[in-house]
């Protein structure tokens, strides 16, 4: 699997778009999204297994309803999974916890990125739930994993967010506001 510190690999998907304008149907609902679609921002890329499940969509509506917070960060979200953009735009049609859903949702239908990154399931062949910080340069930040039947959280991927932001030494639990750790002053107090 890549993580901190690779480069995130170059890709071009098709993708159901943000928002109400993701479900004009056929034709209008849908775009391409790159690796150079909003070039300079910080982007969170997280995966899923498959659409129409039961895990995946308390994920993607989380992280949803935390698409403005990223934004304030300057900071887009993607999500990805294998499943085509027609089944996307499927899915958000007859799901309410995910129509009017606030991020892309890209289709990974050649499975090329989730191969590229490492982070197919040996067996079932679909992405374990990854998730990806990558600074403006396109390089990872933060990688994190879990198994197809455990959800993430996205609160600790904002906050880890933050504390890259700050490109300060951040203790364990920091959140935004609090103080970052002086190393001088550690060193002087261990003296």
């Amino acid at each position: 699997m890549l993580t901190v510190g690779d480069k995130f690999p170059s890709f071009k998907l098709a993708a159901v778009k943000a928002g109400p304008e993701g479900l004009g149907g056929p034709g209008k609902s849908f775009t391409e999204i790159s690796s150079e679609s909003d070039a300079g921002k910080w982007k969170i890329v997280f995966f899923w297994p498959k659409d129409f499940t039961f895990v995946c969509p308390t994920e993607i509506a989380a992280f949803a309803k935390l698409s403005g917070e990223f934004a304030d960060r300057d900071t887009v979200v993607y999500g990805v999974s294998t499943d085509s953009e027609f089944v996307h735009l499927n899915w958000r049609v007859y799901n309410d916890d995910i129509r009017d859903l606030s991020i892309p949702m890209l289709a990974d239908i050649k499975r090329e990125l989730s191969a590229a990154l490492g982070i197919l399931d040996k067996e079932a062949g679909v992405p374990l739930r990854a998730t990806f910080i990558v600074d403006p340069d396109g390089t990872i930040q933060w990688a994190s994993v879990n198994g197809l039947n455990v959800g993430r959280n996205p609160q600790e991927v904002l906050r880890v967010l933050d504390a890259l932001q700050t490109d300060e030494l951040c203790p364990c639990n920091w959140t935004k506001g609090e103080e970052a750790l002086d190393a001088q002053k550690l060193f002087e107090k261990a003296a």
